[in-house]
């Protein structure tokens, strides 16, 4: 029988004190795992701990940039220290930043990259070293339909997820003789704090246009939920995906499948 217990093994999620980083936590505690997360404030992580707690989940709180490699490196120490060596890693945490690219100014299109594509860089070269010493681990990269497709408005973040999905593959590559198996969720749009102005009806009650065309483009016909993830994170966190490696696995509905409806 396959198993998908996370039982004994310490996961690191990082941005996870809400959405789907919080839901895919929540979901590793549920298989037996003890979390640990970062956000960049320590109010976000206040927040976290709390909800994690209203759920009967003690989960380990830190405050940690993931784009400043020392700190990065304090954050692993930290953990290893309260719940041991990192067996699992979510690379999470991530933004987004909705404009024309001719518009963007470079700084913007640079703190998209920083965050989005270094920081998964520098927490995965942090927790490596550790996987090896220790006969293994699981890396689950968050990427994105916009690792495939593009679309107006998010040159940046189109950039960071498809350079994501190229990182993914590479670390697969270059260390998986040590037991190492590094792959991708691809989400698709799904519904959170960062998209909820993208599904707010309009004054006359209809469906924001952005909303209408979303859940026209998805075979599912609907939004994603943070929860719809947790079954597949849970799946490359375990031992059952021991042999699947440098895999996006994408969760989105069927939309990357589908060229749309012929006009009527």
């Amino acid at each position: 029988m396959v198993n998908f217990s996370l039982e004994g093994k310490v996961a690191l999620v990082t941005g996870a004190s809400y959405g789907i980083g919080f839901a895919i936590a929540t979901a590793f505690a549920n298989a037996g795992a003890k979390i640990a997360f970062n956000d960049i404030k320590q109010e976000l992580v206040d927040k976290g701990i709390a909800s994690y707690k209203e759920l009967g989940i003690d989960a380990k709180g830190y405050v940690c940039d993931v784009t400043k490699e020392d700190q990065v490196q304090e954050l692993v120490a930290k953990i290893e220290k309260d719940l041991g060596p990192v067996n699992i890693l979510v690379n999470n945490a991530g933004i987004i930043k909705r404009i024309p690219m001719i518009e963007m100014k470079a700084e913007e299109f640079r703190q998209v990259i920083d965050i989005d594509l270094n920081g998964p860089f520098i927490v995965s070269k942090a927790v490596i070293p550790s996987m090896i010493k220790n006969g293994g681990g699981k890396i689950i990269n968050i990427c994105s339909m916009m690792s495939e497709l593009g679309r107006e408005t998010v040159s940046a973040y189109a950039a960071a997820k498809g350079g994501l999905k190229m990182l993914t593959r590479n670390i697969a590559s270059e260390y998986g003789e040590y037991n190492i198996q590094c792959n991708g969720i691809g989400p698709g749009y799904i519904a959170t704090p960062q998209t909820a102005p993208l599904r707010e009806r309009q004054a006359d009650g209809s469906r924001h246009p952005f909303d209408a065309f979303i859940v026209a483009k998805t075979p599912a016909a609907r939004w994603g939920t943070a929860e719809d993830l947790q079954g597949p994170a849970v799946f490359l966190a375990s031992s059952a995906s021991d042999f699947v490696n440098g895999h996006i696995l994408y969760v989105d509905g069927g939309i990357l499948a589908y060229i749309g409806k012929q006009p009527q």
